[in-house]
């Protein structure tokens, strides 16, 4: 199999690179956190622009007919600029659910919105006390009318529109909602990473169906499994930044007058975090490569993915804070704000503990 990137997703890394570079540096992000917003809108446009937002979608649908590598390259850049714009609720996570669910007027009508940076969006799935079973659904679904209170909802306090899942009398369903529907409020929150999240509380809340009534869990666990890759492609970025920038804070740091990167225990550590993000981005590609087969593959190399990130993203971030002394954990070295980013990965979409009985149940299948 030849693992080697095309021309054009060559170039789509290399525009990414220099785009993230240029324009996204980490005093910018970090004033950024604190905008109203949580990121910029600019940069958004920005990304539309360059045609990332239609990346994953079909041409019939205004896309760029990429697929889940082009995904990854997108996601493994915007790891490595830390980047805060809802890349991830928007075009992965309710972009993909349209595509799956939706009718062709309904795919031409919000993927363009989608596209064009018009709309940015929410994927409400999660409720309390789900503990990552993506067929525990409680909120209810009558009449097109949706009562339910959906968890750590990322992108909600920003999102124009919603995809909603509920549970009507054929089943699991998805819903559009508009952000400014009476009846919907939101208890909004930063995560430990920077981000916006918020609670979402549906009370009596007009819906428009997205597809068929009760046909949507096969399309959830679907999107999940590719939101779960992308998200894994993004902790790959973080993990590059943080091991590159543990290298070079140890070949400036000196004590007994020469660079403790001359140290062999050290240089050991650093060998071992290379190794970490190269098993890292292998899991990542298998992952991403098994999105378009069986439920049963996609599942058992998603899930592996997934606790390789788990494991291997915790060492990585800890020997960067260990290495870097008690300064490591000071808010004005990135070293910390990157570590916090993959632990929140660790968590999303499933942890480790999780998806090691998800990988045990697939390969018994």
């Amino acid at each position: 199999m030849d693992l080697r990137l095309s021309d054009d997703q060559q170039l789509l890394k290399d525009t990414l690179e220099r785009f993230t570079r240029n324009e996204y540096n980490f005093d910018t992000r970090r004033k950024l956190t604190d905008s109203e917003d949580g990121f910029s809108r600019d940069i958004w446009q920005s990304h539309a622009n360059l045609g990332l937002l239609g990346i994953p979608f079909a041409e019939e649908d205004g896309g760029i007919g990429g697929g889940p590598i082009e995904v990854m390259i997108v996601m493994e850049q915007l790891g490595r600029a830390l980047a805060l714009e809802p890349y991830l609720p928007t075009v992965v996570l309710a972009g993909r659910a349209i595509v799956e669910a939706g009718s062709a007027a309904q795919k031409e009508q919000l993927l363009g919105e989608i596209i064009a940076g018009e709309a940015l969006w929410a994927f409400a799935h999660a409720e309390p006390g789900a503990r990552y079973d993506l067929a525990h659904v409680e909120t209810r679904a009558e009449g097109g009318r949706l009562s339910g209170h959906k968890a750590v909802v990322h992108g909600a306090v920003t999102a124009d529109k919603l995809v909603v899942s509920a549970r009507s009398e054929a089943g699991i369903s998805l819903y559009v909602v508009v952000a400014e529907a009476d009846g919907l409020t939101l208890r909004p929150y930063r995560t430990i990473d920077g981000l916006r999240a918020a609670e979402v509380m549906l009370d009596n809340v007009a819906g428009e169906l997205l597809g068929e009534d009760g046909s949507a869990l096969p399309v959830i666990e679907s999107v999940i499994d590719r939101a779960t890759a992308a998200v894994c492609a993004e902790a790959v970025g973080a993990m590059d930044v943080l091991r590159e920038t543990t290298l070079e804070y140890l070949q400036m740091r000196k004590q007994f007058g020469v660079p403790i990167g001359t140290f062999q225990v050290l240089q050991h550590r650093s060998v071992e975090m290379m190794g970490n993000c190269e098993e890292a981005r292998s899991l990542t590609l298998m992952a991403t490569l098994s999105l378009d087969q069986d439920v049963q593959a996609r599942a058992r190399a998603v899930s592996a993915a997934k606790v390789g990130i788990g494991t291997r993203g915790r060492h990585v971030g800890q020997e960067a804070i260990q290495m870097h002394g008690g300064m490591g954990m000071t808010d004005e070295l990135k070293v910390g704000h990157y570590f916090k980013r993959v632990s929140m990965i660790d968590a999303m979409f499933g942890n480790t503990d999780h998806h090691l009985d998800r990988f045990a149940a697939a390969s018994l299948s």
